[in-house]
């Protein structure tokens, strides 16, 4: 071998022990990730839950805090030779109960831990803790349970529930078997209420008996309690709106117009959010489910009706802006073209909010849509309607209000998209939608969409997004306002017009020493009973207070509606009803609700 070659191979050699030993070091020295998977058997790793966010009123009274639980947990490949028979009697389950949960955990990870038995509250945990350690791989974890003071805003505060397999999926934070807000505040918010875990290492023998904790605790992460959380409710005013709508059906939003917070939200019937936590999630879920009044169901954001004569004030604002009508102009109450209440005939815009004309608002209806923009009557009701849907849009309708709960619904305003499809390009006109100028017809609108519109009118012509979480943490949540374009001095005439209502269709709200301003109505229902409404604000100047009152089937609005809405109006604004009034709530709290 010539000394060129020997010198190549010389080389060759000295590279590949060089690469070897750098390979060698990194792994031994530098790189401990083999040699931790070597004691991976001696190395258990706990998750360390944190305090999930507390909820509290706007007056800070709690309403969701934290109850102290524990789950059995399981590691598969060291729970070995267990004894079944023993096990089942002390944990008071069945063996095939028992075959069952070890089958589940194994198929998810024989090394990871899962939960076995979840929720044992510290009685059963003082019977059990004594015999933990006589069963390899299982061991206890601390977690918490939600608990409520309050039976009320079950579809507002929202429940918990364990984590389904594609919501794992689609994180990194979750483990099989956690708790995650589904419904209400708790989901909404559940990246603040939520917290951050922490990761404790400790060293557990052969049997997983704990030996103290891994490398002093150097590579420990301190769990990190969530946000709580301040919401805009009145939990007095909520819990009285409760027992009005006791056994009634329907729906009340109540908001503070100069701020869009709400101070009380019920759908009805409800439920207690006691009877879905924890063990007994899945029992009285399914019963809840298979109600047939859908207590699950949250109305006050997602059940869409007609919103009846209430949307005549929104008429006679449209009509105004686009100078179509003055407020002294007179109209006949032309009960051949549709029916009306007994009142004085003709009216100008005034009386026909007070006494909610019907033929009246048919008539404005009619001149907004018809302006005389095209000869063709089809083209030209299409001109108008565009233009009327316009305005409509302004105040909310046909769009979410972005209120902070999951779920809400849009409601409806129909397009000429929708016309065309249903009656045919050219072949409709204002008298074949004649419905929708007294808000019945195609027209749905929401229970917060109804508060929100009354918001409007108590700020003469600006909102704010309606919501239900003022602070988080320490943070005041930030909140839009938007404007109506209609001059201000419109919606201060139909303040005044809507403050007369108490002397016309909703006497029944008429308070001493507070003004309101308020308007009934009837929304037609096809299936039933009609549906009573009211809606209204207080003080008439700097306003406190406005609400929306849905009872479904209990019929005109002038009395079961207008009753409930006087009452949470003056005890809001009063802080008690007066002797003359306690006729109203006896009638309410005695009132049956037929379909």
């Amino acid at each position: 071998m010539d000394s060129k070659k020997k010198h190549i191979i010389q080389i060759s050699l000295f590279l590949i022990t060089i690469i070897f030993i750098s390979r060698l070091f990194f792994l031994q020295i530098i790189n401990n990730e083999y040699k931790i998977a070597s004691q991976k058997n001696t190395i258990q790793k706990k998750i360390e839950y944190p305090y999930r966010g507390e909820i509290y009123d706007r007056n800070n009274k709690i309403l969701v805090y934290n109850e102290p639980t524990y789950n059995l947990n399981i590691i598969p490949k060291i729970a070995k030779n267990i004894d079944k028979n023993y096990f089942c009697k002390i944990f008071n389950i069945s063996i095939k109960d028992f075959e069952e949960r070890f089958r589940k955990a194994k198929s998810y990870s024989k090394n990871k831990p899962s939960v076995f038995l979840k929720n044992i509250f510290n009685e059963e945990l003082a019977k059990i803790q004594d015999y933990i350690s006589e069963f390899k791989g299982f061991y206890i974890e601390a977690k918490t349970l939600r608990g409520y003071t309050t039976d009320s805003l079950a579809n507002t505060l929202g429940y918990l529930s364990e984590i389904n397999l594609q919501q794992l999926k689609r994180s990194n934070y979750y483990s099989l078997g956690d708790y995650i807000g589904t419904n209400g505040i708790e989901k909404k918010y559940e990246k603040y209420l939520r917290g951050t875990k922490g990761i404790t290492y400790k060293l557990v023998d052969v049997d997983g008996i704990e030996k103290g904790s891994y490398q002093k605790g150097k590579l420990n992460i301190n769990s990190l309690p969530g946000k709580n959380i301040k919401t805009t409710i009145d939990i007095n005013l909520q819990k009285y709106m409760d027992k009005l709508m006791k056994n009634k059906i329907g729906s009340i939003v109540i908001i503070e117009p100069n701020s869009g917070e709400i101070l009380a939200i019920g759908s009805y019937p409800s439920y207690d959010p006691k009877e879905i936590k924890g063990n007994l999630f899945g029992i009285n879920f399914k019963k809840l489910q298979q109600n047939e009044n859908f207590p699950l169901f949250n109305r006050a954001i997602m059940a869409m009706y007609p919103p009846g004569s209430i949307f005549k004030i929104i008429q006679a604002l449209i009509a105004l802006e686009e100078k179509v009508i003055n407020k002294n102009a007179l109209i006949s109450c032309d009960t051949n073209l549709v029916k009306c209440h007994r009142h004085q005939t003709p009216s100008n815009l005034f009386n026909a909010i007070k006494n909610s004309c019907n033929p009246y608002f048919y008539k404005v209806f009619r001149k907004i849509l018809l302006q005389k923009k095209s000869i063709n009557i089809y083209e030209d009701s299409r001109i108008g309607f565009k233009k009327w849907r316009f305005y409509v849009k302004q105040f909310g309708f046909g769009s979410k209000t972005e209120i902070d709960i999951p779920g809400e619904k849009k409601g409806f305003i129909p397009t000429i998209k929708y016309y065309d499809k249903k009656y045919g390009k050219n072949k409709w006109k204002t008298s074949t939608i004649r419905s929708l100028d007294i808000g019945q017809g195609e027209l749905l609108v929401t229970p917060i969409q109804m508060v929100n519109l009354i918001a409007i009118f108590a700020n003469r012509g600006f909102y704010y997004t309606p919501h239900i979480v003022k602070e988080i943490g320490q943070a005041k949540v930030e909140i839009n306002k938007k404007h109506v374009n209609i001059k201000k001095e419109y919606f201060e005439f139909i303040a005044d017009a809507m403050e007369a209502a108490t002397s016309g269709t909703a006497r029944r709200a008429k308070i001493k020493n507070i003004d309101i301003c308020c308007k009934t109505g009837t929304a037609e229902n096809p299936h039933g009973k009609d549906h009573s409404v009211f809606f209204g604000f207080a003080p008439k100047y700097n306003p406190k207070i406005a609400i929306a009152v849905y009872v479904e089937n209990a019929g005109w609005g002038g009395i079961v509606a207008t009753s409930i809405g006087g009452l949470l109006i003056e005890k809001y604004v009063n802080g008690f009803i007066s002797k003359e009034r306690k006729w109203y709530e006896t009638y309410i709290l005695n009132y049956k609700q037929k379909k």
